[in-house]
């Protein structure tokens, strides 16, 4: 079947204009869902492959830019990350000028804006549609309008505020957020600043934004600032926050609506894209302010501008991780209900709470009692199409890399599930907003192998009796299980992608006992320090290993049989895999591709293609027994724990 990898590997490897022009004509005919997953190899193309390429391309991309937000967002911010290293009149910077200036904005008529559906209403998920279709709509829309006289509202008479700048607005301001929190010295003082920071933020919302690592049907009403982590890291400031959202059919025309179902005041039916801007929000869930702090945060808009520290010692918020809280000036009744709300439904964790990694607790909490303590205490806890989503802020950090093993992770995913073998995965999302910021969407229920045994003082193994009961139990049967096929998977993926940081810090274990590999910052050519000190195909520890069973336990066995399952199903579809990695790296100046073209031809190799399956079975066996005993792999855990603390 010609699907959109066949079509990307043509599109790639033909030098025919004609064939070219054929493939971007017919991408309009497949599901925008399986276009967007090739959308940076797209651009990439677009931008490093010559003229002929970008002409076969352009009508698509321009096309979807047309009929929807989130596609145009993504493609602005993939090409000025793609772009950071080319000329400045390059062909991808030209095209994110032309997304951003508003030429290939929509038109719609008045009559569909007017027929908008209630907050209150059941949602239903949206079909798939191939883009042939919706263009088909856009163009019958348009003729209406002109039949009826009616104009557009994407144009009225006096000009709004450009349609993407309120997402534009929103994600600029997370970024700022995280940017200012590096230059703090201590956890203490971030943590601090960043509820002050979010407090300012809600001060804007509800508004017509959404989180775009999760799907775009819903609006943000609401970030409890008091619920956000500062994550661990030694250098930079990311953190995690909780959003919650109203989820609809259609962010881009739903009324957003405040407490009680009033629209807000700056946001009207006939303005379905009014930019994300400053409107104080005072629900009796907030904290109580004084007049100059409400001056102070009407002045919010420009989200370039730091909050002094007397503003911030303002704030009457209360730091779950610093003992140096100052007392607030006013405390409101609606206040101190929802501290003694919290403070009676938040169920006991495992974890104490740390000062020094605040994160351990707030991850371990379980995610459906997460989402039923903020809810209680929410003013919008009460619509039936509430929702909590999260989010990861991570500013300073290039996560292109980051993306291109996402994409990995998914095409294996795929071809393990289509080859019917029980291997599993964790793919999580990966926004790339410029060369060194993004977003990436949290891993729920999971805390990392440095938590567990540093908070539980326990073995792996230790741990899962604690967690899963006794060995013949059926749970620590299912989770020991999950643990197998989770780690097969992952050795296969880490040896596939020479994946290298593999200290406990970087690699999670979830409620259900499924290892979940997180951090793939150095992959392929690159590792820490460019040292290449870790030399195992894969982490397997003796930990590892006596959670299986032992080296003569049914389970090992099972874990070593699904390898080669495994490799024999990745070989098969071996070009799916490649073709992600050959494509990026065209052009590209990332760390993980300084070894030019013998990194993709490493790539091939490692697939042994020339091998048969009883000589592949014999090197599996090999990559595990080697890993098993790895030096390497001992020495640098014990650098990681001398240097920065990481069990």
């Amino acid at each position: 079947m010609f699907d959109m990898s066949i079509a990307i590997s043509y599109l790639y490897n033909s030098k025919e204009p004609g064939v070219q022009a054929y493939i971007g004509n017919k991408m309009f005919s497949f599901i925008e869902e399986d276009v967007d997953f090739y959308l940076p190899q797209l651009l990439n193309m677009y931008i490093h492959m010559g003229e002929d390429m970008a002409d076969a391309l352009h009508p698509y991309i321009v096309a979807r830019c047309r009929g929807g937000i989130n596609f145009s967002l993504q493609s602005s911010w993939l090409l000025g990350a793609f772009s950071a290293d080319a000329r400045r009149h390059s062909r991808g910077i030209k095209l994110r000028k032309l997304i951003l200036s508003e030429e290939l904005r929509p038109v719609r008529t008045k009559r569909e804006v007017l027929r908008l559906p209630s907050p209150t209403s059941p949602t239903t998920s949206p079909t798939k549609r191939t883009h042939q279709r919706s263009r088909s709509d856009f163009a019958a829309e348009e003729m209406v309008a002109r039949l009826e006289g009616v104009p557009p509202p994407f144009e009225p008479p006096n000009k709004l505020a450009p349609r993407l700048q309120p997402m534009r607005e929103f994600i600029n301001a997370l970024m700022a957020i995280g940017s200012r929190l590096q230059g703090l010295a201590t956890r203490e003082l971030r943590t601090s600043r960043l509820y002050a920071e979010l407090s300012l933020l809600n001060l804007n919302l509800p508004a017509r934004v959404w989180l775009p690592c999760h799907p775009p049907q819903h609006h943000v009403v609401r970030i409890p600032h008091s619920a956000a982590v500062v994550l661990n890291s030694k250098d930079k400031a990311p953190y995690l926050i909780y959003v919650e959202v109203l989820e609809c059919e259609n962010a881009n025309t739903c009324p957003v609506y405040k407490i009680g179902g009033e629209p807000p005041g700056v946001f009207s039916l006939d303005s379905p894209v009014h930019a994300f801007t400053v409107h104080p929000n005072f629900d009796q869930d907030d904290d109580c302010w004084s007049q100059d702090d409400i001056d102070l945060q009407l002045q919010y808009g420009d989200t370039q501008k730091s909050v002094s520290s007397d503003s911030v010692s303002q704030f009457s918020i209360e730091s779950s991780t610093s003992n140096d809280s100052r007392e607030p000036q006013y405390i409101a009744a609606a206040d101190v209900r929802r501290r003694l709300s919290e403070n009676l439904t938040t169920p006991p964790t495992k974890f104490k709470r740390d000062p020094e990694d605040p994160s351990a607790a707030a991850l371990k909490e379980p995610w459906e009692d997460k989402v039923r303590r903020i809810r209680a205490t929410s003013p919008y806890g009460h619509f039936p199409n509430w929702r909590l989503l999260s989010v990861i802020i991570k500013c300073g950090d290039d996560l292109r890399q980051e993306l291109l093993a996402f994409q990995v992770l998914k095409q294996l995913q795929n071809i393990w599930k289509e080859e019917h073998v029980p291997l599993w995965v964790r793919p999580y999302h990966i926004i790339v907003t410029s060369a060194d910021n993004g977003m990436i969407e949290p891993v729920l229920n999971a805390v990392s192998l440095h938590q567990i045994k540093k908070h539980s003082q326990l073995s792996l193994f230790n741990y899962f009796l604690r967690e899963f009961g006794d060995t013949n139990s059926e749970e620590f049967l299912t989770a020991q299980k999950n643990f197998v096929q989770s780690s097969a998977a992952y050795s296969l993926v880490s040896y596939l992608l020479q994946v290298k940081d593999r200290h406990n810090g970087n690699i999670l274990l979830d409620m259900e006992g499924h290892v979940i590999h997180i951090d793939f910052g150095f992959i392929l050519s690159s590792s820490p320090r460019n040292l290449g000190f870790e030399s195992s195909p894969f982490k397997l520890t003796h930990e590892f290993v006596e959670v299986m069973g032992g080296l003569n336990g049914d389970m090992f066995k099972y874990y070593k049989i699904l390898m080669l399952q495994g490799f024999i199903a990745a070989r098969k579809h071996m070009d799916k895999v490649v073709q992600l990695i050959e494509i990026m790296q065209t052009g590209s100046q990332l760390p993980c591709f300084k070894n030019g073209v013998s990194t993709v031809r490493g790539l091939r190799d490692r697939f042994h293609m020339n091998l048969t399956e009883e000589q592949l079975q014999l090197y599996v066996d090999s990559m595990v027994e080697s890993s098993i005993h790895s030096l390497t792999t001992k020495l640098y855990d014990g650098f990681q724990y001398i240097t920065n603390g990481i069990f």
